[in-house]
């Protein structure tokens, strides 16, 4: 058996349209598929984890068709199974699809990837008690994430370019405690991220040169620079070729530890105050 989860409002509505076509497609073919969704995130995650737990040993592989968020949800009850895992890709960032190479111009190509092909195993972090797929970060980005959490009354990316705004205008730079492997050290960043996948917020290749199978986090520290040089620094983001500017710093490691007086965020979803291992 096959389980399916999806979340009917990704996307702008793409879930439900993706999900509707894999279910047609495999079941063409003769697979057994149990769908799982919810009236809310929390709901369809409630739903999943008893249908794991159910079905654990007859579960061929869970197909999930959504963004990061939906990823994120999966990997919670997955991580260390044997149960594969696949994606449709139909979120607004993406950015886990993007780590796996996939087809965003035509997600449903990932659902024959699955069916035709054995799986392979790739890397995920983990702090404190909850696994990530693609990059935990504190910081600039934090900041603002916790900023537009508190805007309810404004929706989509929109939300986050006014948060980005208000926070620029009176962010300072934090003093982090930091250990990577063997090497401890103390500085002064703008923004962390520890890195599992390339890019986060839809396609910003905040770690350009990452792998999701190398069995290394990819560490991009950015020193305190001016307001005026970081709106110059970010766009280039984009591209990854903000590394290259002498205020970053990337370093690789197995096991990263951060402390300092700030949250962090990992796959887009709140983990909480530092310190984090």
């Amino acid at each position: 058996m096959w389980l399916l989860l999806f979340n009917p409002t990704s996307g702008g509505g793409k879930g439900r349209r993706y999900a509707e076509q894999s279910l047609t497609l495999m079941r063409e073919r003769g697979h057994e598929v149990m769908e799982i969704s919810g009236f809310d995130f929390r709901d369809a995650e409630a739903k999943f984890k008893a249908a794991v737990s159910a079905y654990r040993d007859q579960i061929k592989a869970v197909i999930v068709v959504g963004g990061d968020g939906m990823v994120h949800m999966a990997i919670q009850q997955l991580a260390g199974s044997n149960i594969p895992m696949g994606l449709v890709a139909a979120g607004t960032g993406n950015d886990f699809a993007r780590a796996l190479n996939l087809n965003l111009r035509d997600p449903l190509s990932s659902l024959e990837l699955m069916l035709n092909n054995e799986p392979v195993k790739v890397d995920l972090g983990k702090v404190n008690d909850r696994f990530f797929a693609d990059i935990l970060s504190t910081g600039f980005d934090s900041v603002v994430n916790e900023r537009a959490n508190r805007m309810r009354w404004i929706k989509g990316r929109m939300k986050y370019n006014i948060a980005i705004l208000l926070v620029l205008s009176t962010f300072k730079p934090k003093s982090y405690r930091f250990r990577v492997d063997d090497i401890e050290f103390t500085t002064e960043a703008m923004l962390i991220a520890v890195s599992n996948g390339q890019s986060y917020g839809g396609g910003m290749k905040v770690t350009p040169e990452a792998r999701i199978d190398d069995g290394l986090f990819d560490v991009m520290l950015l020193g305190p620079v001016s307001k005026l040089e970081f709106l110059k620094v970010f766009p280039k983001v984009f591209s990854g070729a903000h590394i290259n500017h002498p205020a970053v710093k990337i370093m690789r490691g197995q096991k990263v530890t951060i402390d300092s007086h700030a949250v962090a965020y990992a796959d887009g979803e709140r983990i909480g105050e530092l310190p984090i291992t």
